[in-house]
């Protein structure tokens, strides 16, 4: 895999404020990027944020803000600067020399986070896969220091830089072919793996990134799936026979979806995301807790519908109900009430009165709740179960 590593560095970050995106979401979002920074090993020292009506095609922000962002940098001696977008190879290469300084986009980081957390060989090849699709477009920014040796005879002639390059895109386009074939038989593997286990239904945990599926993984199978307050703590899908009461099913734990998810990650991860492609039930699990919890169902309903499993049955699991905050309203305050207004009970109701829709709400890390949750997941797959196989008397 590829090294994209700046553990240990100290970073700036930026984002934009544009018409479809306001200050506060500007804000939540590079809270977000901040997290995956830590995630990632490296600390950010200060955030810069600026309105603008669209994206600079040539510096991502107005270049009076990146001769203040340049300014800083020189000043705390900063060697990386992070964008909370994906930029283009072109913005990327002139942000670079502006700045002179490392650049990375968010897609880049997603990756880095990754190549960081990747265990098995499987999820090493769809990592690397993701990572030399990204870098094939950005290769002229690798070998900008050749650009005095492209020969001196007009256009006719061609120097040692350009041929560089040719040569790496060559060597990469090789290594993706590679890499393509290589989970192509993985992926071969993984389907007869399922086909040995269909005589089970097969429940799919899913959801955006750090929002306790791992935990209740491991407390609904009594396995021990690595758990941690970081994104991306797991990449490697984990399958477990978990039996409640008489009934018998498959539980998989898989990787967490995030904001603008790179589409190469989701190509890449093509055999991973299978699982829930396959998945006879899906339990979205959604961290109540967090201000823009909303936001992220939607980021998991769009990526459920972009990999085709949007319309399987699923059961809403609101996590995290231990840290849940509100603001309460002064007695004598006649405006309306916010979102932030909202008591849990309140926000129970609202999705509990929604008939197309199955809730729980749970505190897997307090273990809150926890047997209602069994009775709602054995409830609905009996139900399957019955329907897909009406011979199986179940286990007793």
């Amino acid at each position: 895999m590829i090294d994209y590593s700046f553990e240990a560095d100290r970073c700036v970050i930026v984002g934009i404020t544009t018409p479809e995106v306001s200050v506060a979401q500007t804000e939540e979002y590079l809270d977000e990027l901040a997290f995956l920074i830590d995630t990632a090993g490296a600390v950010v020292v200060k955030r810069f944020t600026q309105k603008l009506p669209y994206k600079d095609s040539r510096y991502f922000v107005g270049s009076g803000k990146l001769e203040e962002i340049k300014e800083y940098m020189k000043a705390e001696e900063l060697k990386w600067a992070v964008f909370d977008d994906e930029l283009s190879p072109s913005q990327a290469r002139n942000i670079e020399k502006f700045l002179d300084c490392h650049v990375l986009d968010r897609t880049g980081l997603i990756l880095n986070i990754f190549a960081q957390r990747a265990g098995t060989a499987h999820s090493k090849a769809q990592v690397s896969l993701a990572q030399y699709q990204y870098l094939l477009p950005r290769l002229t920014r690798m070998w900008t220091h050749l650009d005095r040796q492209r020969g001196g005879a007009g256009l006719t002639m061609r120097g040692v830089g350009e041929t560089q390059i040719e040569t790496d895109r060559r060597i990469i386009l090789s290594k993706i072919s590679l890499l393509k074939q290589k989970l192509a038989d993985i992926d071969k593997q993984k389907t007869v793996q399922r086909k040995n286990r269909e005589s089970l239904v097969r429940v799919a945990l899913v959801g955006y990134t750090n929002v306790g599926k791992s935990t209740l993984m491991n407390l609904l199978s009594k396995s021990e799936v690595l758990a941690e307050n970081k994104l991306f703590a797991t990449l490697d899908t984990t399958v477990r026979k978990v039996v409640i009461d008489n009934l018998p099913f498959l539980l998989t734990d898989t990787v967490g979806f995030i904001r603008k998810l790179p589409h190469g990650l989701v190509e890449s991860f093509k055999s991973t995301l299978d699982e829930v492609r396959e998945a006879d039930l899906l339990i979205h699990v959604v961290d109540i807790s967090h201000p823009g919890f909303e936001q992220q169902i939607e980021v998991v309903n769009n990526t459920l519908s972009e990999i085709d499993a949007g319309n399987k049955p699923m059961i809403m699991l609101f996590n995290k109900i231990d840290a849940y905050t509100y603001v309460e309203k002064e007695a004598d305050d006649l405006t309306p009430k916010t979102k932030e207004n909202r008591t849990l009970e309140e926000l129970k109701q609202t999705y509990l009165s929604q008939s197309n829709r199955i809730t729980c709400f749970v505190s897997a890390k307090n273990k809150e709740n926890i047997d209602n949750l069994r009775q709602t997941i054995y409830d609905n797959v009996k139900t399957i179960h019955a329907i897909r196989y009406p011979y199986n008397n179940f286990l007793y």
